[in-house]
């Protein structure tokens, strides 16, 4: 597909994040991390609502599901604690935010708006800006 819809974009986007693929894979943290072990689990039960969502609806429009594969630079992490990989992560978060309102703004610029995917897309901006601030927070605890 060479120029997919917004919320093809959007699922392709949040499906295989660096936060994604620390869920997926368990890395590991020393004790006292719990606090980053829960805000990441919260982003990504949030990020994996979304991406559920947005499936079901591409499914109904008969718009093939990406074949999504994490980046094989992730697998570079697997011996990097979770208190390590937060500033990668949050890094990530801010390209997200970045691109899920380039998704937004083409949205907004069609005659015809597709109000479910600019819904998700809204929602997936205000999820990862929260989850961003709390891990922003969690980050300057660490350091401090």
């Amino acid at each position: 597909m060479k120029n997919p819809s917004p919320l093809f974009r959007l699922l392709s986007l949040l499906h295989a994040s660096m936060a994604m693929y620390v869920a997926d894979a368990g890395i590991w943290s020393y004790p006292g991390d719990e606090a980053i072990k829960l805000a990441l689990a919260d982003l990504v039960g949030d990020h994996k609502n979304i991406v559920e969502r947005a499936g079901v609806v591409l499914e109904q429009r008969h718009i093939n599901l990406p074949r999504l594969a994490y980046p094989i630079h992730f697998t570079a992490t697997h011996d990097i604690d979770l208190r390590s990989l937060l500033p990668r992560i949050l890094n990530e978060l801010q390209k997200q935010l970045v691109e899920i309102d380039e998704i937004i703004e083409s949205i907004s610029k069609t005659t015809d708006a597709d109000p479910i995917s600019l819904e998700l897309a809204r929602e997936a901006r205000g999820t990862t800006l929260g989850h961003s601030d709390v891990l922003g927070q969690l980050l300057v605890r660490q350091r401090a």
